[in-house]
């Protein structure tokens, strides 16, 4: 704050010679009008309203000027403006048509709708994206729309170098699905750029956008929700100032129903309070001959608007849901790939379609996740925001899995090779509990240091754990997969089950039961050293403090540990052809605590440093936009198990790199092409276990994905709002054992193909979604073999009011 004071009062002195002119663009249904140019006429000056519709125009001789508006589909606005020598002018501007007419007038295809340039959480400030060293990509409702959306799994498909490896468990603590990105693992765990943690498959019903933000991101982010590749913020719908929403049903493949309302109102005659809810139902089964999910999700939203300076917003997210068991194969410790006699998922004597577990092997799972946010303009330079969320998760249930067990381990024969045997297993979680509680505060600034603008984030942030977990489990037996006799593998059933716990109890419990508390501040600044050259400098210090392991056999805690970290993160942007073409290079770090080993030895934080580089492009008034980047991953201090149960070293070493390309665009009116292709390139430099040293990772996916999507509609005419979709996704091969020791098993190549048809009418929508369509078997999995959905169909009709 003393820094933000004192680098105030200079650019106070500077300002004094100069004015300025500041504003905001509205509907006539007074939404904030984003993306609308303001020129100043006879001068090379202007801006572009960001997400608010505010923008500002600095550094003006003091005069008369006539500011030019102007946005495709809508009249152009000229007004006059007198300005005074270190003094503000504030003006505002509505623009003719009501929302509604503005989303028809974009979806004819005038502009490119599946572009956004901005984005207020990537850098916690309102930044462009030709501005920022960082890379992101940005999934938004448009897209979402096209493609017919309903989990954000469906929506990461068009994530250039993400690829999935688990589904979500359900298990409180797991945290959603398991993506890979650049290497390593990455969940969804932040909303709107604070703790959102999960546990199910998060419902798209209340999805604005998601923002993939890519690279170690702890700086700003911290350690806790991100991880060495990158990040998943999912943006969230915010209420608006009149009424309006839209109900929806679909229906398809595998007894799909799903049914969800978006409802949005004022609650007061100036439309100062504003309320917002969104909820949806929804039902699926198995493409197996076993299996389901259930799950209702409610997210209720308020914003206060109390007066020009100060503004509160409230929402929560409730889930509640069921579901069985996934369909996964683990890999038996110390079991040869050899003597298993396959070493890849397609040929393994599994039947693709078959649970080998019955229906009511199942459980339920809940999230109560409560948010608030108020933000307060301190003055016409600084803003204040403060965070605070609070996210519980629960789970109660069985959890049935599989292992593939070689031959000659049932039939104790050492020449028998084969795999036709599996073991059939659960692993329950008992009314387990997981709860994050953040605390966030920032200072936004935008000011000017002498001739330079400086947009600077400092803050502080404090984040509470609180975990009561238990995990247990046995074995129920072990069957021979190719014997037909046995049709549906029923007797895999929780009465079953019950009966092995009550004559054998646990093979194994797991309980995990801890607080921690994380300490941290941060500043950035992004310094407008030209109109084209901007630098960024950052640093963050975290203080993490863990309290001790709980044992409940003992009733002590043991294990307490504390560290301390700095992570920097430095960032270059150079625009040679201003707000069309930017060279940009950034140093990242990212860092995880580790605990003390059995032994008492503590360890250094793992931490992660990336140099990344590249070309962002956004050109022909956003028809074509781009990012093209080469990253290299350092990870040094790795802590590796050693031969000693529960004992570690800490003397490893890791590298991820590669490269990254995507390009959005319109090349006609109508069309839209979203691309994206990844390479990645993992390796072991140093591990206490050589059988994996200088080999890839089993835990890093597949080095080479792409991803295709192109759609048309119709702009104009009878049939207007009519388009189609086509695209798919490829992944190579993926070694998800590699040991030299144990051998090497391969997840094989695929492409999947998906497609859509929608007609978007200003008063309803009808759509329909056809995923896999060439009925493609495929596997995903983190060092597991998890067989994934085959062809399936939905249809959709939402009706808007």
């Amino acid at each position: 704050m003393f820094l933000g004071i004192t680098l105030n009062a200079f650019a106070n002195e500077e300002e004094d010679q100069f004015s300025q002119i500041k504003g905001k663009v509205t509907t006539t249904e007074g939404r904030p009008a984003p993306y609308v140019t303001v020129q100043v006429k006879g001068l090379n000056k202007g801006a572009v309203t960001d997400e608010r519709g505010e923008f500002a125009i600095r550094r003006l001789p003091a005069g008369t000027y006539t500011l030019h508006i102007t946005l495709v589909g809508f009249a152009t606005i000229e007004k006059e403006v007198t300005t005074e020598t270190g003094k503000t002018t504030t003006v505002a501007f509505t623009l003719e048509l009501n929302d509604k007419q503005l989303q028809e007038v974009v979806i004819s295809g005038r502009r490119n709708t599946l572009v956004r340039s901005s984005s207020d959480y990537v850098n916690k400030m309102p930044l462009k994206n030709l501005e920022n060293p960082q890379v992101y990509t940005t999934i938004n409702k448009e897209l979402l729309t096209e493609q017919v959306v309903l989990t954000v799994d469906d929506a990461m498909r068009n994530v250039p170098g993400l690829t999935k490896m688990w589904d979500a468990t359900g298990r409180s603590g797991d945290g959603g699905s398991y993506y890979n990105l650049r290497g390593f693992i990455v969940q969804s765990q932040l909303r709107n750029g604070v703790a959102g943690n999960v546990s199910a498959t998060i419902d798209a019903a209340n999805l604005e956008r998601i923002e993939v933000i890519k690279g170690p991101s702890a700086t700003l982010f911290g350690n806790v929700f991100t991880s060495y590749g990158g990040l998943i913020n999912r943006v969230t719908k915010k209420p608006y100032t009149s009424l309006g929403g839209e109900v929806s049903y679909t229906a398809g493949s595998y007894g799909l129903n799903r049914i969800s309302a978006d409802v949005n109102t004022p609650l007061n005659a100036d439309k100062s309070l504003l309320f917002r809810v969104n909820t949806a139902y929804s039902y699926e089964g198995s493409f197996q001959d076993n299996g389901w999910s259930r799950s209702f999700v409610m997210a209720p939203s308020l914003a206060y608007n109390i007066n020009d300076r100060l503004s509160l917003s409230f929402d929560a997210e409730f889930y509640q849901g069921s579901n069985t068991g996934l369909r996964v194969y683990f890999f038996p410790w110390g079991q040869t790939i050899g003597a298993l006699g396959a070493d890849r998922a397609d040929e393994l004597n599994i039947d693709y379609k078959r649970a080998y577990v019955n229906e009511d092997l199942y459980q339920t799972s809940r999230n109560a996740n409560f948010f608030g946010q108020m933000t307060y303009k301190l003055s016409d330079k600084w803003t204040s925001q403060t965070n605070f969320t609070v996210t519980n998760s629960f789970s109660d249930g069985p959890s049935p899995y599989f292992y593939l067990i070689a031959d000659s381990m049932v039939t104790h024969d050492p020449n028998d090779i084969g795999n036709r045997f599996i073991s059939r297993n659960d692993q329950y979680t008992d009314n387990s509990k997981d709860q994050f509680i953040e605390i966030q505060q920032n200072f936004i600034g935008d000011f000017q240091l002498g001739s330079m603008r400086n947009r600077l984030v400092a803050g502080l942030d404090f984040v509470y754990h609180n975990t009561d977990q238990f995990f247990g489990g046995n074995t129920y037996d072990t069957i021979d997969v190719t014997q037909e006799t046995i049709a549906n593998y029923r007797d895999f059933n929780r009465t079953n089950m019950d009966k092995v716990y009550q004559e054998k109890g646990d093979a194994f419990v797991y309980p995990v039961i801890y607080t921690s508390n994380t300490y941290s501040a941060y500043v950035s600044d992004v310094l407008s050293i030209t109109d084209n050259l901007m630098a960024l400098a950052a640093l963050r210090v975290d203080h993490f403090v863990h309290n001790g392991t709980y044992d409940e056999t003992t009733g002590k805690k043991s294990g307490a540990y504390n560290q301390t970290k700095l992570s920097p993160k430095f960032g270059i942007v150079y625009q040679p052809i201003r707000d069309n073409v930017a060279l940009f290079a950034n140093y990242q770090n990212g860092f995880v605590n580790k605990a003390p080993d059995a032994l008492g030895q503590t360890f250094k934080p793992e931490q992660a440093n990336q140099v990344e580089g590249g070309v962002k492009l956004d050109m022909f008034n956003g028809k074509l936009s781009s990012t093209i980047s080469y990253y290299d991953i350092r990870v040094k201090d790795v802590v590796r198990p050693t031969n000693v149960p529960n004992v570690s070293v800490q003397d490893g070493t890791q590298y991820s790199k590669g490269i990254e390309a995507e390009v959005i665009a319109m090349p006609f009116r109508g069309m839209h092409v979203v691309a994206g292709f990844s390479y990645n390139d993992s390796k072991y430099e140093k591990a206490a276990d050589k059988n994996v040293e200088g080999r890839r990772p089993g835990t890093a996916g597949a080095p080479y994905s792409a991803n295709l999507w192109l759609s048309y509609r119709l702009p104009q005419g009878r049939l207007k709002g009519l388009g189609v979709g086509f695209g798919g996704n490829y992944a190579s091969d993926n070694k998800i054992i590699n040991d030299a020791a144990i051998g090497v098993f391969t997840l094989p190549a695929y492409t999947v193909l998906n497609a859509s048809v929608f007609y978007d009418h200003p008063r309803f929508r009808v759509s329909a979604k056809l995923d896999n369509l060439a009925n493609k078997r495929y596997w995903i999995g983190y060092t597991t073999v998890n067989p994934q959905k085959l062809r399936s169909f939905a249809g959709s009709i939402a009706f808007k009011f």
